[in-house]
């Protein structure tokens, strides 16, 4: 225990002194935002950083993004941070605005990588001065904002090989700078992308009997699915399917050929998300071919929750209490919203912890807003977390 409370004074020592440049480089990304599988600049800035700290990067197999490994010998546990910005405009009058019209950081990725680029920086420093034998894989992915994200590519190009543990982080408004948010269990949960295209051979309103009145189809649709899936699967999973944009004709009079319907399915439990592809595969022709309408349904699968191991983030409370006392851990909620993260913990226990970035008395902006920003104070607070999670899990393998 004594060593490890050195080796925590030790990462505070190290981020502190680090701390000004990781707040200029979240600066620098915030203003050179790239959307995902777009994030050439941002790869090279990120690798070019952690080679002249003479650690071995390299580009992601998944051609941007960047893993280091870090450390020559022992277990091994990863550490992730996310990089892809979103596309949409940044309203904020700071210095650091977007520099890149309709691309923003709006969901603290900026941060994120900061935070693990840093994390990794002190790692290295700290397993140089302690001697603490063990290896830290870094992993800042690309394209956390697709559907599919860029963890599954990673996860299948090898990236959680000899893997034991994994710790990640995202940043939350809803808590104030100095807090932590930390809960076993499922905190995000599953999210899909649907696209249901009906189609008919189209014809007069005077006369729907006649052909395929794709719009009365397109309606049972959207009022019946959701309703029907629900009661399919185990309430306790909170099956939301949700249509975002239902496009179909331009005439009052005609009725068209084809209607279009994007939605997107979120679950909160896993298993409801393992049976929804089945079961909209029977239930969308149930609806429609009745009718005589022709349909498609395409169903991309996006991520199921994180699930926190018990464990895993019994490490990240630890370095928590250490930072922040343990006023500053509080327990967090599941989310609606989805993170690809949750695929690294199908290969090994998984922390997943929410970082307060709201500025003690300021009004809350949420994520995905145009005009989201986060309080820099809560970078190396973030940072020091995040390693200490790290070199604790390596310290309970050793």
């Amino acid at each position: 225990m004594t060593d490890l409370l050195q080796t925590h004074a030790l990462l505070a020592e190290l981020v502190d002194h680090h701390a000004p440049e990781l707040t200029l480089l979240r600066r620098e990304l915030h203003a050179h935002p790239e959307p995902s599988w777009e994030e050439r600049r941002t790869t090279e800035r990120l690798r070019a950083r952690l080679e002249d700290a003479g650690l071995d990067a390299r580009v992601a197999p998944t051609g941007t993004g960047v893993i280091c490994d870090i450390g020559s010998a022992g277990p091994m546990v990863m550490i992730r941070g996310d990089i892809d910005a979103l596309r949409m405009p940044d309203t904020k009058e700071v210095p650091y605005r977007s520099k890149v019209d309709g691309i923003c950081h709006a969901c603290g990725h900026d941060l994120h990588a900061t935070v693990a680029l840093g994390a990794g920086l002190v790692i290295s420093e700290a397993l140089a001065a302690t001697g603490q034998e063990g290896r830290v894989r870094l992993i800042l992915q690309p394209a956390e904002e697709t559907v599919p994200g860029g963890a599954t590519a990673l996860v299948d190009a090898g990236v959680m090989r000899d893997v034991r543990a994994g710790f990640g982080l995202h940043a939350d408004p809803s808590l104030t700078t100095g807090q932590v948010g930390l809960s076993a269990g499922a905190i995000t949960s599953a999210a899909d992308l649907l696209r249901i295209v009906v189609k008919g051979p189209g014809g007069h309103t005077a006369r729907p009997h006649q052909t395929v009145d794709v719009v009365h189809v397109a309606a049972r649709l959207v009022t019946e699915l959701p309703r029907d899936l629900a009661r399919r699967c185990d309430p306790r999973d909170g099956v939301n399917l949700t249509f975002g944009s239902v496009k179909a004709g331009d005439a009052p009079n005609v009725i068209p050929t084809e209607a279009v319907l994007n939605g997107s399915l979120r679950s909160g439990g896993r298993s409801a998300w393992d049976l929804a592809p089945e079961l909209l595969a029977r239930m969308v022709p149930a609806i429609a071919e009745p009718l005589g309408a022709q349909w498609e349904l395409e169903h991309q699968r996006g991520a199921p929750p994180i699930m926190n191991d018990p464990w895993a983030i019994s490490m990240v409370t630890r370095a928590a209490v250490s930072v922040l006392g343990e006023q500053g851990v509080v327990p967090t909620k599941q989310s609606a919203g989805g993170e690809d993260f949750s695929w690294y913990g199908e290969h090994a226990p998984v922390g997943f912890f929410r970082l307060g970035v709201r500025h003690p008395g300021a009004a809350r902006t949420d994520l995905h807003a145009s005009s989201f920003d986060v309080d820099e104070a809560a970078i190396p607070i973030g940072t020091k977390i995040l390693a200490g999670a790290a070199l604790e899990a390596l310290a309970a393998f050793s």
